[in-house]
């Protein structure tokens, strides 16, 4: 009987631990779905959302309020708006779209593209980290900035990106999840403007198109009804590129520097961008000139894009160009000069051809491209940066940082030519197509250069190889120039997309890979199949003319 009972109580009290769980589970399923319950979060720290994200749990430093500004970490400003900013002893060097700008420490004047303005608020210096004001360098990275004092919230827009807003129709809840047994995260008033985030609101992956995700003025993410909002708008667009549109078709124009550029007449077949030799670098950081108005009046009547080369082979001096780009004042130096150059010859921007730099040196040339991008785009012009295949040797290839030039130029050129010169031990192919390939696979995969930043230059020659009793020698045959022994018969290497002959006189063995319409043909198919940007041709006046129809119509340019 007693053991009866026992096993009586002990039902009970499981049916009633039962009951109390399921009525805890209700509880909480209640204050989570609940239409009118608002869930407030208590916040000891400052909230930051950056363009409809909120971002507070991946800040490196909390945001520290200093009277009447708030300030961010460098850490938290190089994790959300320049992966590249540098800070020494006593100064920062940030850089966004179209500035770049140098901020003395504890000082509130700055320096933004060459000129000196004043903040409100200098930086400061907390737990041995610096801080930079939040809502005085919004001029300087472009953005809205927006404080919420109600629930500590920190909005931040930037003005390149596409904004839409719409006005709330009624008196309504911003719901945790797009249904309407959701909790409510925030009340919003009839009138009350709202930003769209998305057009389509998802629920475990399921996309439900009755529903906006919206932001609200408090800094609050949360999802709205569709027919309960009006007057929905673009208030302003995504920024455009300042690429060309479509594939870059690129020629260069070399003249040595005492000579005239060449004189044009008529247009180039499906060409839109020319990179004449204007400009060479000289030792003290100017610019020699040496500038056809007749050129780019021709150029510009064609609807092209005047890129100049500017080089620093004239230097011949591997130190010199070391000590340019040593510090942010040289290199400042530099960028000032091209910036008026550019800007008093009426061109359109500017192909740097740097060569023959110490490896040592990398991180200072890609300063330097990451420092003279922004000025350029701020005058509407484009930058396009010379590289060589990557793993090659330090002063020729290892100088360069593919990927941060990638990033930060409009194009990064891939000079895919001179796999075997006057310099290699054996014979080969000036540009084989296989050899081509390879690189491009390692600027993208390898150094994670964006396929659609990268110009792959091509030659308008090749060489004649010649081996004679042990040793080899070539020369350089232009397209256009190209002669083929009557008795001698060209064959396909299916390998390289070129022909190769090979024949003997006078007890020397000849050798070419050739360049024409077919080998071209097949490496503008590389440029499709890896979708480039487009391609670059060197030099004008070394091809022959049928080749500009074959790249055209591979290019799809006008």
């Amino acid at each position: 009987m007693n053991h009866k009972k026992a096993k009586t109580k002990i039902n009970h009290a499981i049916r009633r631990t039962t009951i109390i769980l399921i009525m805890l589970a209700c509880i909480i399923m209640l204050i989570n779905l609940a239409p009118n319950y608002i869930k407030i979060s208590k916040l000891e720290n400052t909230r930051l959302v950056i363009n409809n994200n909120d971002v507070t749990n991946s800040l490196k430093t909390p945001i520290v309020e200093n009277g009447d500004e708030h300030f961010l970490s460098l850490a938290d400003f190089r994790n959300f708006f320049d992966e590249y900013l540098v800070e020494d002893s006593s100064s920062i060097i940030t850089t966004s779209n179209t500035k770049t700008v140098k901020i003395q420490k504890n000082n509130n004047r700055i320096q933004v593209n060459g000129s000196e303005v004043s903040i409100k608020h200098a930086s400061m210096t907390a737990n041995e980290k610096t801080y930079l004001p939040i809502k005085d360098m919004s001029n300087v990275y472009g953005y809205e900035y927006n404080y919420s004092k109600e629930n500590n919230t920190i909005i931040i827009s930037s003005l390149n990106k596409k904004l839409v807003q719409a006005i709330s129709s009624k008196n309504q809840s911003i719901k945790y999840r797009p249904t309407k047994i959701s909790r409510t995260i925030e009340k919003v008033k009839r009138g009350e403007v709202i930003t769209i985030v998305q057009d389509t609101a998802k629920d475990c992956d399921v996309e439900i198109n009755s529903w906006y995700r919206v932001r609200t003025q408090n800094g609050n993410l949360g999802y709205i009804k569709k027919n309960n909002v009006i007057e929905r708008k673009v208030v302003r667009d995504n920024l455009s590129t300042n690429q060309i549109s479509g594939k870059v078709n690129l020629v260069w124009d070399y003249y040595e520097p005492g000579e005239s550029a060449p004189k044009r007449e008529g247009g180039i077949e499906g060409v839109n961008a020319v990179s004449p030799s204007f400009y060479q670098l000289n030792e003290d950081g100017t610019i020699s000139k040496n500038v056809s108005k007749e050129y780019i009046e021709w150029a510009h009547f064609n609807n092209y894009k005047v890129w100049p080369t500017l080089s620093n082979v004239q230097l011949n001096n591997i130190d010199t160009m070391s000590k340019i780009l040593s510090t942010y004042d040289s290199r400042a130096n530099l960028i000032e000069n091209i910036v008026k150059t550019l800007t008093e010859n009426n061109v359109d921007g500017v192909n740097i051809d740097f060569e023959n730099m110490y490896k040592e040196d990398k991180d200072k040339f890609s300063r330097f491209i990451i420092e003279l991008s922004p000025r350029l785009r701020d005058i509407g012009m484009n930058i396009c940066v010379d590289v060589t295949e990557p793993d090659g040797s330090d002063t020729w290839s290892l100088c360069y940082n593919r990927n941060v030039i990638g990033n930060a130029a409009d194009y990064i050129v891939f000079v895919a030519y001179d796999q075997h010169n006057s310099s290699s031990k054996n014979a080969g192919s000036n540009a084989s197509y296989s050899w081509i390939e390879m690189n491009i696979k390692k600027f993208i995969e390898q150094e994670v250069v964006s396929p659609n930043k990268i110009i792959l230059a091509n030659a308008f020659y090749t060489r004649l190889w010649k081996e004679e009793e042990g040793s080899i020698s070539c020369t350089v045959v232009n397209m256009n120039d190209i002669s083929i022994p009557s008795e001698v018969q060209k064959q396909w290497n299916d390998n390289d997309k070129q022909y190769y002959i090979e024949y003997s006189k006078d007890d020397a063995v000849y050798k070419m890979w050739i360049e024409d319409q077919e080998s071209i043909s097949a490496k503008m198919d590389l440029v499709n199949k890896y979708k480039l940007a487009g391609a670059g041709f060197w030099e004008k006046d070394r091809e022959n003319n049928e080749v500009w129809h074959i790249i055209k119509n591979k290019l799809n340019t006008n």
